[in-house]
């Protein structure tokens, strides 16, 4: 990993960067394609004073990448020219961009070669994006040292105000929070209506409550399916065994509760049982 630039903030004598929220996805779109290697390209647009407007980009095709650095070979330049020459013929080039996939944002001692010796204008920027953690910053010359700096606005045109913090007078190291002050477009958006807030919330606890009672349903339908199986098939062994008694009267009887007790047994025979030798007289010891 490259070693870190330290780099000190004196924003009272920074330029102004106002970039475009478009400009500032391209830039983060090119770079996550590349979640590795870095990548490069060109920043395109117009100075005024200290202040510097950034309204498009041009990526760098074939540039020399590597996992901790990237160069503009002749390759990236001719293509840069031909697009900025075919589509930005009244714009400039203020600055370039390129990633730092995964270890953080601050300048290499490879990216202040080259920002020194091709983006030495004292008007011209260097865009540094992790595609990692999202963090992103940005850096130029400041007194003929190239600092990080703080006036950094990204949004639509029409949206981008400066604030009087622009212009406070602080110093602290490479290391410190100035890349909150850096605006991403997703904060340019508009808040989500209250009603339509509250409306999906009330969508989603009663879609919640329905699938809650479907699943209780199913659940105990599952479980008592075999007891009300075994219910209907009882009843319809009573219904069987009361019409077969209707038919067949006397053979099958039933509990109090209504509930078959089985076949009655044939009744016992009644009466004396007659002596088998009724007519013989008994032994009394005569013949």
């Amino acid at each position: 990993m490259p070693k870190p630039a330290k780099v000190k903030v004196r924003v009272s004598t920074q330029p102004v960067v106002l970039m475009e929220a478009e400009v500032a996805r391209k830039i983060r779109q090119h770079a996550r394609t590349s979640m590795k290697a870095e990548v490069c390209g060109v920043l395109i647009g117009n100075t005024e004073h200290e202040r510097m407007t950034v309204e498009a980009c041009i990526a760098g095709i074939n540039a020399a990448q590597g996992g901790a650095h990237v160069t503009f070979t002749q390759d990236t330049w001719e293509h840069i020219y031909k697009i900025k020459d075919k589509e930005y013929p009244d714009h400039k080039i203020v600055g370039w961009y390129h990633s730092h996939p995964g270890f953080g944002v601050f300048l290499s001692e490879h990216d202040l070669f080259i920002q020194q010796n091709f983006f030495s204008n004292p008007q011209q920027v260097a865009w540094v994006y992790d595609p990692h953690t999202d963090e992103e910053g940005c850096f130029g010359w400041v007194g003929g040292n190239i600092e990080k700096l703080s006036a950094i606005r990204v949004g639509y045109s029409q949206d981008v105000e400066l604030t009087a913090a622009a212009t406070q007078d602080f110093e602290e190291d490479d290391d410190g929070a100035l890349d909150s002050m850096v605006r991403s477009d997703r904060d340019q958006r508009s808040p989500q209506p209250a009603w339509m807030k509250w409306g999906f919330r009330a969508v989603a606890y009663v879609s919640g409550v329905l699938l809650g009672f479907l699943i209780c349903f199913l659940y105990l339908n599952w479980r008592w399916e075999p007891v009300f199986e075994q219910a209907v098939r009882y009843e319809q062994l009573v219904d069987a065994l009361r019409q077969f008694d209707a038919m067949h009267p006397g053979v099958l009887s039933f509990r109090s509760d209504g509930g078959p007790n089985g076949l009655n047994q044939p009744p016992a025979p009644q009466g004396k049982i007659p002596a088998e030798n009724k007519n013989e007289k008994g032994n009394d010891g005569k013949h």
